[in-house]
């Protein structure tokens, strides 16, 4: 996948004034100029199907161009953030990545846009609200949002000139894919490695146990078909990719008669497919060779074993996971299908799901494992029930557990209230108005539509929400469903994975041995044109492309203008109130903050558990189980969570507080204010089984995120040390609450007893009347019985804070900023850096001037460097304008010590590099792709509840983003970039945790 990250370059008006001087007026209407019906012909299309989906307040028109046989789905509905992707059928027949590396190179370079890399560089030359790329079982799609209309018909024409006319140039294939390179680019004496970005991204994939489990579970799942390969790649058959394997691929697969076209939104329809129609001429219909995805049904269940790293975090005795997966259903059938996806949740999702019962609260693992769940991204699905952080010795009992749940779910059903409350939370999610809807659409329905379901039909959840109950209506029906596909299947897998403290050494000598192989198969004279080529590609990586061919926006297609959220303030059983009334679709949304007092550190590292064990451990009289469903009935969900934000005025200052929140249809809101009460003054802490399983719960759940987000836990220890609200983060949610959290789960029941007296204490501290704001967005016809139930609420929470636990307040003390240069060992075959210094609060003049400096520092200095020619998957530079942290980073990089000496260059490189008014230009562009991104409704007006953002404020930082010049970077650069500085890498110790200047403290868990 091709991360939209921070990037910038350059490129100038000729596309752009072409454009403007086209009539975009009619690009802004939505699809109103013809009634089309099935069989009507438009622009060299011909209609397949028009049919309105009332309950998503859209219009869904299928059509294929007679020309190629490309399918093309528009979905017309009132909302301007539009979405355009192309896709195509990509099944594979090896794990060499070809499809992966593909998604990459195409976007290189094209006939008409023959610049390096104009992906990245378009990043920074559109308001776009989404641009990326993405791999999938067995399909590739380029997608992007925007809300601007010239900035539609710059990004559509980009893409397309990239997917059928790609420049796929060899240089491009090695940096992105695979390639062999000496350390020293002058020494042919010096080490040769791999290097690449997918390679490197794929080697961070595997690092993750939970990844890898599901990836390998899967392949073994289908023998016999494409999904037996790992369409992404896997590193030890990535150096088998050849270039010529590249191009036929290209060849093969990429064009209109393999593809999909997408369009969503309120610009018209025939504009898309004029458009479109003068991209495809010179294109014919194409065969399309055929790739098996069915596998041959077994006469009797499998099982499969295999090793993954060991975790140093997490006791040895609970690191294995299984996992038991049943084919089921041809997703040709949608109803089916959704029966199915209806069936998982009833067994799995929630306290009260008879697997979670029987597996988790058991304690016969600690939470369910990755790839468990209804899975319909592959032609035949299949449904997977599964435990992480299970004994050795407990693997028989949990299947024999797995056995009998499905046996008295045959026998006895599902009760109907959980049924009900399902199917309460699909009416629920169809009416949330999000901003990116037309993006959900398109993943919603992308697997199912390239495997020959029909896209519109996955579309009507009202039509089988339906017939569901007709068929509950009839008998049992899930029951029937749990006999054919997971009782009386014999197409069953059962698949372990054990750690292994060998598995990265064996790992890293396996790649080892690869090198030396593949070094060994180049003669002498191949080597010295290895290191000319590699000498090519740095040469090219150097160069300042002449980027005019590329289309751009341009300053003053940036409003002037902060877009204003109308809210009203007013009080409430002596609370603040913020309202925000808008048409919100029937359905109200509530947050509500508590601010907390500067709790000791002891007891604040249990706030986390403290607001998960809100919503784990029940209450005296109901269990969670109970309160589980009755939540699920009534609500889209009851949340609680620590916040900590920085003061816009003063990065000294900060507020910790608990934030709760939750939504619901207007019918419902009474429940929902008297169920988050209950859960707030009721909760029995003293459940020492649900407490065992929540805390073992999460800290698995910490320990898998480490790998996948390494450079965000980087980021957060590098800054640690830099300010109160940044230590007070490290705490809460950095590596040293993972730590906290392995401690936790490695005590007794009777060393609980402690664990339950510092919750019981938050309790007493952390939510009362006199500490708490409340903010509610709905409809004017809900405002009443807000008011009325919202009062409720209020007034059965404490008054104050109970003051016999008045020790446990730290008083507040001055805070000085130390700087520390940290490694921590992870297991991991990539490393994630960061280094972090500090800057200025959110009003201060310098906050904009830096934002715009890391900008420019990524897609100028750090994307080249990082990404480029370190082979890192990505890296860059971000500047956090409510945190004051200026922050470099890498993510999945094979040389974080080579990377953090590209850190330290930043500063001479800004003195080098001269700034143009257009990098300024698409640097502003890029930055205001996030300020004026569509947010959704139930997230309108939160700037200023969350962190006090007034509109005046807001409008003051825009005037000053837009009025950066060149001298003001070079001036903040100076002045900031010198500073001392917090730096952390995460890595494997054994490669890039030695040779470590002295300076540095070395943490191996």
């Amino acid at each position: 996948m091709i991360q939209a990250l921070l990037s910038t370059s350059s490129c100038y008006r000729s596309m752009h004034v072409a454009f403007r001087g086209t009539n975009t007026r009619s690009l802004l209407k939505t699809y109103t100029t013809k009634a089309l019906s099935s069989g009507d012909q438009l622009h060299g299309y011909l209609v397949q199907q028009v049919q309105k989906v009332e309950e998503l307040e859209l219009t869904a028109i299928l059509l294929e161009h007679q020309q190629t046989g490309a399918q093309h789905l528009h979905i017309d509905r009132n909302d301007a953030n539009n979405v355009f992707a192309v896709g195509f059928h990509t099944p594979v027949k090896n794990s060499t990545g070809v499809a992966h590396v593909l998604e990459h190179t195409t976007l290189c370079g094209s006939h008409r846009y023959p610049v390096r890399d104009p992906f990245f560089k378009m990043l920074n030359r559109s308001l776009a609200t989404y641009m990326n790329a993405l791999t999938g079982s067995d399909y590739t799609v380029y997608p992007f949002a925007t809300t601007n209309a010239v900035d539609y018909k710059n990004l559509e024409g980009v893409y397309m000139d990239a997917v059928f006319h790609p420049l796929l140039s060899e240089l491009d294939y090695k940096q992105e894919g695979w390639r062999l390179e000496h350390d020293d680019l002058t020494d042919l004496s010096s080490p040769i490695n791999f290097k690449g970005v997918v390679y490197n991204e794929m080697k961070g994939r595997i690092s993750d146990p939970g990844y890898l489990f599901y990836k390998q579970s899967q392949q073994s799942m289908y023998p016999g078909t494409t999904y037996e390969n790992a369409s992404g790649g896997d590193p030890t058959f990535i150096t088998d990719l050849t270039y010529q394997d590249l191009l036929d691929f290209h060849k093969t697969h990429y064009h209109p008669s393999n593809a999909k076209f997408y369009t969503y939104g309120n610009f018209s329809l025939e504009d898309h497919l004029a458009t479109i129609r003068t991209k495809l001429n010179g294109f014919g219909k194409s065969e399309i060779p055929f790739v098996n995805k069915i596998p041959d049904r077994w006469a009797k269940p499998r099982k499969v074993v295999s090793n993954c790293a060991l975790d140093p975090m997490v006791p040895v005795d609970r690191q294995t996971r299984l996992s038991y997966s049943f084919l089921t259903n041809d997703i040709h059938d949608s109803f089916e299908t959704f029966s199915m996806r209806v069936l998982s949740t009833l067994l799995l999702e929630g306290h009260s799901s008879p697997m979670y019962e029987a597996l988790i609260d058991s304690h016969l693992g600690t939470s369910f494992s990755s790839n468990t769940g209804y899975n319909r991204n592959t032609r035949i699905s299949n449904l997977t029930i599964g435990l992480q952080g299970v004994k050795t010795q407990d693997v028989d009992q949990v299947e024999t557990r797995i056995k009998q749940v499905l046996e008295k779910a045959r026998m006895d059903g599902f009760d109907s209230r959980r049924i009900e409350a399902t199917l309460h939370q699909m009416e629920l999610g169809s009416k949330h108005k999000t901003s990116k809807f037309g993006l959900t659409i398109m993943h919603w329905i992308t697997s199912g539509w390239f495997n020959g379901a029909d896209p519109i039909d996955l579309l009507h959840i009202n039509k089988y929400i339906a017939r569901l109950r007709q068929e509950l209506q009839k008998g049992p029906y899930f029951e029937s469903l749990i006999d054919k596909y997971l009782l009386r299947n014999t197409h069953v897998l059962t698949y372990i994975m054990h750690p292994d403290a060998s598995f990265n050494t064996v790992t890293a000598n396996e790649e080892k041995d690869r090198l030396a192989r593949k070094i060994q198969q180049e003669e002498k004279q191949q080597q010295q044109q290895l290191m000319e080529q590699a000498q090519q590609l740095e040469k090219k990586q150097n160069i300042i492309d002449d980027v005019s061919c590329l289309p751009t926006l341009r300053i003053d297609d940036i409003p002037l203008k902060q877009p204003k959220i109308v809210v009203e303030h007013t009080g409430l059983c002596n609370t603040p109130i913020q309202w925000r009334t808008t048409s919100t679709n029937g359905i109200t949304y509530f947050r509500a903050i508590c601010t907390l007092p500067p709790l000791m550190d002891d007891l604040k590292q249990y706030v986390p558990l403290f607001c998960d064990a809100l919503h784990s451990l029940g209450t005296k009289s109901q269990s969670m189980a109970e309160l589980d469903d009755e939540i699920r009935l009534y609500t889209g969900g009851l949340g609680f969570s620590a916040t900590t934000s920085t003061n816009h005025s003063d990065i000294n200052a900060m507020e910790e507080g608990i934030m709760f929140y939750g939504n619901c249809l207007d019918r419902n809101i009474e429940k929902m204010y008297d169920l988050t009460r209950r859960l707030i003054r009721e909760t029995n802490f003293d459940n020492i089984p649900k407490l065992r399983s929540l805390i073992r719960r999460n800290a698995s759940y910490l320990n898998n995120s480490i790998v996948n987000s390494g450079h965000m836990y980087a980021k957060t220890y590098a800054s640690a040390t830099l300010t109160p609200s940044s230590a007070s983060n490290e705490l809460l949610s950095g590596i040293t609450q993972i730590k906290f959290m392995n401690q936790l789960a490695a005590k007794s029941d009777d060393d609980l007893l402690d664990v339950i007296e510092h919750l019981k204490q938050i309790a007493t501290l952390a939510i009362h009347q006199t500490s708490l704001r409340v903010a509610v967005t709905c409809g004017e016809e809900a405002i009443n019985d807000n008011m009325k139930y919202l009062s409720g609420l209020i007034t059965g929470l404490p008054e104050n804070a109970d003051i016999k636990f008045s020790k446990e307040i730290e008083h507040t003390t001055q805070f000085d900023p130390t700087f520390k240069k940290t490694f921590i060992g992870i297991p991991s075959q990539v490393d994630f850096s960061a280094k972090s210094l500090r800057g200025v609060p959110y009003t201060h003049i310098d906050s904009a001037k830096l934002q715009i400096l890391c900008s420019l520092l990524t897609s100028r200095y750090l994307h080249r460097e990082i990404r480029e020619k370190n082979g890192a998957y990505g890296g860059g530079a971000i500047y956090g304008a409510l945190t004051g942290l200026l922050t470099f980073y890498s993510y999945r990089d094979p040389k974080s010590n080579t990377t953090v000496e590209t850190y330290n260059k930043a500063m001479d490189w800004v003195r080098r590099y001269t700034f143009t008014d257009q990098d300024l230009t698409e640097a502003k562009l890029s930055l205001f792709q996030q300020v004026d991104a569509p947010v959704n409704v139930s997230m309108e007006g939160m700037p200023q509840f969350i962190s006090g953002l007034s509109d005046n404020m807001r409008q003051i930082r825009r005037e000053q983003l837009l009025s950066v010049t060149q001298n003001d970077i070079k001036d903040v650069a100076e002045q900031y970039l010198n500073q001392a500085y917090g730096i952390t890498i995460l890595g494997d110790e054994k490669k890039s945790g030695k040779d470590l200047p002295s300076d540095w403290k070395i943490h191996i868990p």
